[in-house]
């Protein structure tokens, strides 16, 4: 099987590589990736796939299916294909996407001998308000069995854990006057909003080591002779775990809420994007995955590291057993994510061998996950005992 697998994946590798520096070298951010969107649905059609566009109302997004018509689990990969403003494909969506684009059509030709069915999620703006959360919300993972991903990085590492996150915004009103000449006619938005990050920053003696909370002040008044009457502060609040992100949330809402009555403002409380529940790895299918990698040629693999960000893979994680993993691109630990230089190694040799193993190792976990039904029975039992 593997070495059948090896070369469909070299066979079609023209196809992913030219897919992807085409992506690269028209960058488009987060929702509007639709030429990069066009390029994965054109191949997956080719390759046999039906394709739902335009997936949940989403016009950057796709579903695409194959089914063996024999009994067996269905596994999702999701791709993903934006940029990020000024330096473009920094983050290696442009490999991510031709990687998980490819492992769905290297599993679907072996599929019709062991069974089963494969889906890629074309899922847009990761950087941004993550497509993931809105296929979560609508039920698309609800009969998916396990989902993959692996992300371009410096080093090969295991699939690990990120913060949950919600993105709170509070907007304040208060009523202008002239500073100087009738201060006392005014209600100050701007207090309320410094009121707010003082109580935020004594709130954080209370909160658990591996939270965060970070904000800014997109609007803070007008002119410093005017009392201003409108100010929005906006937050992320970051937790371990999603039950704790809760918790926090609504402490961090009474912070804003106290400020706002002790200025005299009135508040409105709103999400400005996305919340992001945190990534849960299903280990059982972690490790499948890292022994694959072995078998593929990967000779070094990195514990994972747990993330102080947050990815919108988290959500999908809350629905269905997931990993997401690394994959090297560098070989050069100094070159990091979000730069130019990280954006120029996805179009390297190197990056384009590893690649192809990566692409190997996702669908040899398939294949034993489909083969496997006790097994398949030992992920999902994990899945249902995980702390969330």
């Amino acid at each position: 099987m593997i070495d059948n697998i090896t070369n469909i994946t070299e066979g079609i590798s023209g196809e992913l590589i030219e897919m992807s520096e085409k992506i690269l070298n028209r960058p488009e951010l987060g929702n509007e990736e639709f030429f990069a969107c066009s390029l994965h649905i054109e191949i997956l059609k080719k390759h046999g796939f039906n394709v739902d566009e335009k997936y949940l109302g989403i016009e950057t997004g796709f579903r695409a299916s194959y089914d063996s018509e024999k009994e067996g689990p269905t596994i999702a990969y999701l791709a993903e294909y934006d940029a990020l403003p000024g330096i473009g494909h920094g983050c290696g969506h442009n490999l991510l996407g031709a990687v998980s684009t490819g492992a769905g059509i290297v599993l679907k030709k072996v599929m019709d001998d062991i069974g089963g069915k494969v889906v890629v999620f074309g899922t847009p703006a990761e950087e941004t308000c993550g497509a993931k959360v809105v296929f979560a919300d609508k039920g698309a993972f609800n009969d998916i069995d396990i989902v993959m991903i692996a992300h371009p990085s410096n080093a090969y590492s295991k699939s690990g854990k990120s913060l949950a996150m919600e993105a709170l915004q509070f907007e304040f009103r208060g009523k202008s006057a002239h500073a100087a000449s009738s201060p006392e006619k005014g209600i100050n938005a701007l207090d309320a909003v410094i009121n707010t990050f003082n109580n935020i920053n004594a709130l954080r003696q209370q909160i658990r080591s591996d939270a965060r909370i970070h904000g800014i002040i997109p609007e803070g008044g007008k002119a410093a002779n005017i009392i201003p009457d409108h100010c929005v502060a906006k937050f992320y609040v970051r937790a371990k775990s999603k039950t704790y992100l809760n918790e926090l949330v609504e402490k961090v809402k009474k912070c804003a809420l106290g400020a706002s009555m002790a200025a005299g403002t009135t508040v409105e409380i709103s999400n400005y994007e996305y919340s992001y529940d945190n990534l849960v790895t299903n280990e059982i299918l972690s490790d499948i995955f890292t022994d694959n990698l072995k078998k593929a040629g990967v000779d070094v693999i990195l514990d994972s590291e747990e993330s102080l960000g947050s990815v919108d893979a988290g959500n999908v994680s809350h629905k269905c057993p997931t990993i997401h993993a690394y994959f090297d691109i560098t070989n050069d630990r100094g070159i990091i994510g979000h730069t130019v230089e990280f954006r120029d190694s996805t179009k390297t040799e190197y990056a384009y061998d590893n690649m192809k193993k990566t692409i190997e190792a996702l669908v040899l976990t398939a294949v034993k996950v489909i083969e496997d039904e006790e097994l398949l029975g030992k992920i999902k039992e994990e899945f249902e005992g995980a702390e969330k």
